[in-house]
């Protein structure tokens, strides 16, 4: 989706924010701190998981201040955990819902309920200024957008109540609530549901009331799940159709998360899309996944009913139709990989002159004769430990580039290892050998281009696929962040989105890694190539070892951060499943289906 704004002109595709996704990135990307299973596994298997309940979060608002001069509020609020000692870490954020005071997020925040320890949580809304709507929500800076209110509880407080819901009032920072009416918040916790089961549906709508005077109305629609407290729950929204009174949406998928059960009542809203977020409802309908499966085979609309005066109910010529209906089995990452399918990862460590001279000590390559580890050693053995983790035969090609190489020649893909007949490595160990070794036989050049490295790696995963459909390859590439060959990396990493890779790219050093995001592509644009294709999908993920080692984020959280999303769309785009003798194993406790 193009930027965080859930109701903006700009971007009407992305009109329910940031929980509507196509059907193969549902619940995939595990993004943020939110739950992850590859993360799960990688602490599970070292004795370090604690005994949790995984649940998500609805949040709403109601009676936000208005700091907007013009228009109202474009509300985001962010949700921490307070830690033991003090810090805090941040959860997750919800989407941004333009000119809205009374807010109901889509965005679902993911926690882990521990019901051994007392976990206070803090909620923070946020006026988000509307010069930033390109950027997704994980890329603002919250010092640059105008505090709404505070409010904090302990998680134990919102799952113990019998409706789990909890209201609070929100207050400005230093605690003080009786100074100014900032609102309320509320909070909705619900336990994550073990299931892979999602259903697609596609949606149409015919004769919808015009509410527009001089166009026809944008239709848009919005599901929300009844839940036991009486309230609804907003879970998912379409893209707006722009004028158009017989609108078909493109193909929504529910999980089961989302909808619970197929007898779960879900009220469907169609509302005519207004720039300024005063959205008009043109009609509503109440209906089951249950029953959307019987208008669909029986080819049959439900008729939309508006409220009117003393609750009567209109009913409308309006009706919504189910063209197409589809269950899906939603496999998570840790099915695949227990089912036989490989993770195989390949490294390349950047030799360029801008890591400075490696015999000066303020070089990024410089090897101290205590024995003190580089930033490079450093990055390779903490990110080693966990790609070693996930790789099934513990083999690595490792290449460098951006030196000068044996022959004198500058070269931007040389085997680590010095052998010109293989450039495969044993083990983390085998990679830190390596690399002091062409430290003592490589000169450090230029310029910096990751192109060619990328071009081996993704020849390789296209290789693969002519005799083993199995195989997931990750190319690993540690830079100093400065890049001669932006657009040939762009091309390179284009064609490469459509074979089974992915790049982590680890940067090391102060430097400004601006570049480096662009690839990440976290903005929400996907990567252009200069004859003007898009890439198919996203498969770069950018960590930056300073935030690493500054305690701001995990290495194993980081590195794992995409990888599940990125490998779970490759293999569902290309209809490859897990390994059935396998996949029955599993099903007998089932895993969670999002990662």
């Amino acid at each position: 989706m193009g930027g965080c704004f859930s109701d903006v002109r700009g971007g009407q595709q992305a009109v329910g924010g940031g929980a509507q996704r196509s059907a193969q990135a549902m619940r995939d990307a595990g993004g943020g701190t939110g739950h992850n299973d590859a993360v799960d596994f990688f602490f599970h298997t070292k004795g370090l998981s604690a005994l949790f309940t995984q649940i998500e979060l609805s949040l709403s608002a109601s009676k936000l201040r208005d700091r907007d001069i013009i228009s109202k509020s474009d509300p985001m609020a962010v949700v921490y955990l307070k830690k033991r000692d003090g810090t805090l870490e941040e959860l997750g954020r919800t989407e941004v819902i333009m000119n809205n005071l009374d807010p109901a997020w889509i965005e679902k925040i993911n926690a882990a309920y521990q019901f051994e320890i007392v976990q206070p949580l803090i909620f923070h809304v946020y006026d988000v200024d509307t010069k930033h709507h390109n950027l997704s929500v994980k890329m603002l800076k919250l010092k640059d957008q105008e505090f709404l209110g505070e409010a904090t509880c302990v998680m134990s407080q919102i799952v113990t109540k019998q409706s789990r819901s909890l209201t609070l009032n929100l207050h400005s920072k230093n605690g003080n609530s009786s100074l100014k009416n900032l609102g309320t918040l509320t909070v909705h916790a619900e336990e994550t549901i073990a299931s892979r089961n999602a259903v697609e549906m596609t949606f149409r709508c015919s004769h919808l009331e015009n509410k527009d005077v001089f166009s026809k109305s944008d239709p848009f629609l919005r599901i929300s799940r009844i839940v036991e407290s009486g309230g609804p729950v907003p879970i998912c929204k379409t893209e707006v159709v722009n004028n158009n009174l017989n609108p078909i949406w493109r193909p929504l998928c529910l999980t089961m998360q989302q909808f619970v059960s197929k007898d779960n009542p879900l009220v469907i809203e169609c509302f005519d899309f207004n720039s300024n977020g005063n959205h008009v409802l043109i009609g509503k309908v109440q209906k089951s996944v249950a029953d959307l499966e019987k208008l669909h085979k029986d080819k049959i609309g439900a008729k939309f009913i508006l409220p009117a005066r003393r609750g009567h109910e209109k009913v409308l010529k309006s009706q919504l139709f189910v063209d197409g209906f589809v269950e899906k089995k939603l496999y998570s990452f840790l099915d695949y990989i227990s089912s036989g399918f490989e993770l195989n990862f390949m490294v390349a460590v950047d030799f360029t002159a801008s890591n400075g001279n490696p015999r000066n000590q303020d070089s990024l390559h410089y090897i101290d004769p205590s024995g003190r580890l580089n930033a490079y050693q450093q990055a390779i053995m903490e990110v080693g430990e966990v790609i070693q983790f996930y790789d099934s035969d513990r083999r690595f090609p490792a290449w460098g580039f951006g030196g000068r190489t044996y022959d004198s020649s500058v070269s931007h893909c040389f085997n680590l290892n010095g052998n010109a007949s293989g450039f495969e490595v044993e083990g983390v160990e085998g990679i830190m050998a390596a690399y002091a070794s062409a430290l003592h036989n490589v000169a450090l050049a230029g310029p910096t281009l990751f192109g060619q490295v990328i071009n081996k790696a993704a020849e390789i995963a296209g290789h693969s696929l002519t005799y083993n459909s199995s195989k997931y390859f990750v190319l690993l590439i540690i830079t100093d962040g400065v890049l001669n060959d932006l657009q040939e990396t762009k091309d390179a990493l284009v064609r490469a989105s459509d074979l089974p890779l992915s790049i982590l790219i680890v940067g090391v050093g102060g430097a400004d890694f601006k570049q480096m995001e662009i690839l990440d592509a976290d903005n929400g644009h996907r990567l252009e190539s200069s004859t003007g294709r898009l890439a198919s999908r996203d498969i770069v993920q950018f960590v930056p070892m300073r935030e690493v080692h500054g305690g701001q984020i995990s290495i194993v959280q980081a590195l794992l951060e995409e990888l599940p999303g990125q490998f779970l769309t490759y293999m569902r785009s290309r209809g490859f499943k897990p390994h059935a003798d396998n996949v029955a194993q599993i099903s007998a406790q089932e895993r969670p289906y999002g990662v």
